[in-house]
């Protein structure tokens, strides 16, 4: 955590549970604060007009951009880290609605549509019963969320002793060129070994985890509108040309591409 990070305190909407307000809304600038780990019964739907928050579940770590929306259900543990100047946007749904909800957690590409709805579920006042035209709207929202689909904008993390230390080294230095013969040396134990781990504990390889790695830093930095090619000399390649491949291999768009789809978000 950065030193001049403070402690978010958590508003208590998500520990309220009262079938007779399903739907409540919250919304605030944060600005370089961190929620400590915690849970709340409500469901929670994290988005943000601006800003990039860095959200750990469980064995997961999720950067959430304003093109995307993060789900949480109700009662799981998750921290958040909101950097610089987060325009956060929050919706809790009552633990009466359970059922009908996505029981885990993960990220997905928020639509207009559904963007819109939560700007709407923001403006109801919180501590009345909602009307029956309110009502209409929470349940479409609700509808809405039967329908996202996650993205793949998450980082596999692991409590492994050995590969949880081998994972903060690749955290702390994205620009490292090191193989996986390296940090097998490090952790005393074969390439072979520390490649099965991987599969095992991340599903996925050791280069595609650090591929991923890249990617995510990559797309907080477009959120803070930093230069492409300033990017790709930060995240170690040689030339943008070779970081704007990985990136639209990854994500089927190139960065700029991927900027100007939604300018308006990043205006």
């Amino acid at each position: 955590m950065n030193n001049e990070d403070q402690t978010y305190l958590m508003v208590n909407y998500g520990f309220q549970i009262n079938p007779d307000l399903p739907v409540v809304g919250y919304t605030e600038i944060i600005t370089n604060a961190v929620c400590a780990s915690h849970s709340h019964p409500r469901a929670q739907l994290i988005y943000a007009t601006s800003g990039v928050m860095n959200v750990v579940v469980k064995n997961k770590i999720w950067v959430v951009n304003p093109l995307q929306g993060l789900w949480i259900p109700g009662g799981m543990e998750h921290q958040v880290s909101f950097q610089k100047n987060v325009n956060l946007y929050s919706i809790f749904i009552d633990p009466s609605l359970s059922n009908t909800l996505p029981s885990t957690s993960f990220s997905f590409d928020i639509s207009t549509f559904l963007k819109q709805l939560i700007f709407k579920i923001i403006s109801f006042e919180n501590n009345k019963k909602p009307t029956d035209s309110q009502k209409k709207i929470m349940d479409v929202f609700l509808d809405e969320l039967a329908l996202i689909q996650s993205s793949s904008t998450f980082l596999p993390t692991s409590n492994h002793i050995e590969l949880k230390n081998i994972l903060l080294l690749l955290m702390d230095d994205i620009i490292c060129k090191y193989n996986i013969e390296h940090y097998a040396n490090l952790a005393c134990m074969s390439s072979r070994t520390l490649s099965r781990l991987f599969i095992k504990e991340l599903g996925m390889n050791f280069s595609d985890w650090r591929i991923r790695l890249k990617l995510l830093e990559a797309i907080k930095r477009l959120g803070e509108k930093q230069p492409i090619k300033e990017i790709a000399f930060d995240l170690g390649y040689e030339t943008t040309s070779a970081f704007i491949y990985m990136f639209k291999k990854n994500l089927g768009t190139t960065p700029t591409n991927y900027i100007q789809e939604n300018k308006m978000l990043y205006n």
